[in-house]
């Protein structure tokens, strides 16, 4: 059902569009994250159009533990649960279940673990995430895979990869098998890949090629963004990405800061998502093209400019700098509400303006003129 097409190129950088059954993405694209099925800082998805989302994140483990993915099947699944049009991605609770690092139990048939908000014993494996996710009805479904430690020793890494690759074939057969029964609630429900393998070059190329040959929908690169250098991060997508295959997308996960995007984007990345401008919203900093602003400082008291000159997000539009600090230190929900659209705001359009730039055949000048400005201003 999924239709991917490379509308141009300028070195490794890609400008695609991704058809899905909820819509077209434009790639590269940056994907809002909804954790729990909405963005924290009181942002609705009516909010998310307006600011020019193209598709929404949500988790898998956090679904399932509340309200409970059974529950969202029976209101017809995520996106009428959530009133959401567009394509949603779910990540596979992978993640989350492995930073439960002291409650959790891996074996081969899965994971046990226990629940973070009431303690009660959860097995999670690969058939349980497809069929949680299957439930939710996202667009695109995430495999399960282990998220190795970027610092755990080689020999760990590398059966944690084989059992990953395992556990792999064992989503996709799951997948086909829930996408083919009469009451599931999305049946053509895509499925992405995860290339693990830390910060050894050599696992991961090995397991890229393995992974390729199973012919997914998408192919992400995971466990990166979780301790090591930038350096590091750049030198493993130079490493891996040439081998997934050019014509699916590449999804980088978890990443990250707007310079990290305008750096993977070089390197053949499609899809991101990260926390960060929610959260960093959230405690008032906020994204400009001259780098962040924290708007605690006692600089912004008077300050009557926009948080960002010719902006067009809904807080840029409407509200100064000074009555955002007042908000923010009164402790009202709005002030950070505004400052998440903005930084949500400033990703999609950072991606809009990278899309250009390729489309225009001048991302290279659009890179570094970014990059300049970012460094000096930060």
């Amino acid at each position: 059902m999924a239709e991917y097409k490379i509308l141009k190129t300028e070195g490794r950088a890609k400008r695609a569009e991704f058809k899905t059954v909820h819509g077209t993405v434009q790639t590269p694209v940056f994907m809002n994250v909804g954790t729990v099925a909405a963005i924290k800082g009181a942002v609705a998805t009516t909010d998310l159009k307006e600011i020019g989302t193209q598709i929404e994140l949500s988790n898998t483990y956090h679904l399932h533990v509340r309200p409970g993915d059974e529950v969202v099947k029976k209101l017809g699944g995520l996106h009428r649960f959530m009133n959401w049009d567009r394509p949603i991605l779910t990540d596979s609770g992978g993640f989350q279940v492995f930073s439960l690092a002291s409650l959790r139990k891996i074996k081969e048939e899965g994971v046990y673990f226990q629940s973070h908000i009431d303690g009660r014993k959860i097995f999670m494996g690969p058939e349980e995430s497809m069929q949680i996710q299957s439930n939710l009805g996202s667009t695109i479904a995430m495999a399960f895979d282990e998220c190795p430690s970027s610092v755990a020793d080689r020999t760990y890494v590398q059966r944690s990869v084989e059992r990953t690759t395992r556990w792999l074939a064992r989503c996709k057969t799951e997948m086909a098998r829930l996408n083919s029964l009469e009451d599931t609630v999305n049946p053509h429900q895509l499925l992405f890949g995860i290339n693990q393998g830390a910060i050894y070059s050599d696992i991961r190329i090995e397991h890229a090629k393995q992974i390729r040959e199973m012919d997914l929908d998408g192919y992400a690169v995971g466990g990166l963004a979780v301790g090591e250098t930038h350096e590091e991060m750049y030198h493993i997508l130079d490493e891996v990405v040439p081998y997934l295959p050019q014509e699916k997308p590449v999804y980088l996960m978890g990443v990250g800061t707007p310079l990290n995007i305008l750096e993977a984007v070089d390197r053949g990345v499609d899809f991101f998502d990260c926390v960060y401008p929610s959260r960093n919203g959230r405690h008032g900093h906020v994204y400009t093209k001259d780098g962040k602003l924290n708007l605690f400082n006692a600089k912004y008291e008077l300050d009557d400019r926009p948080i960002e000159e010719g902006c067009q997000c809904p807080a840029c539009r409407h509200y100064s700098r000074a009555y955002i600090r007042h908000l923010l230190k009164a402790k009202e929900m709005l002030g950070m509400r505004l400052c998440v659209l903005h930084n949500l705001y400033f990703y999609n359009h950072l991606m809009e303006d990278i899309r250009d730039a390729i489309d225009e055949g001048r991302y290279q000048e659009f890179k570094k003129e970014r990059v300049d400005r970012y460094t000096q201003g930060a």
